[in-house]
């Protein structure tokens, strides 16, 4: 393994507080790509709620200020739904 590899590679066990920011976003993104196709939200579906999320007063940086969410991991999952019936 490379040491730029190395250095990339991030704890699995690390809370929010301790990941740098982009080792955060690539483990967030990560998950949301290795969702079970039978549970994920199809691509129009989620960019659908997101732009919703996006006009929405509760975001900010990310997530939902009214019920805690990441926005985009809650848009990623079909079954999935905005607690204020936004989306």
């Amino acid at each position: 393994m490379s040491e730029e590899t190395t250095s990339k590679k991030h704890c699995l066990q690390c809370l929010l507080r301790e990941m740098d920011q982009e080792a955060y976003m690539e483990n967030l993104y990560s998950y949301i790509r290795h969702l079970d196709d039978d549970i994920k939200a199809d691509k129009a579906l989620y960019e659908e709620r997101l732009a919703v999320c996006k006009g929405c007063n509760y975001l900010a940086d990310g997530m939902c200020r009214a019920c805690g969410c990441f926005v985009e991991l809650r848009a990623a999952i079909a079954t999935n739904s905005c607690s204020y019936e936004k989306w």
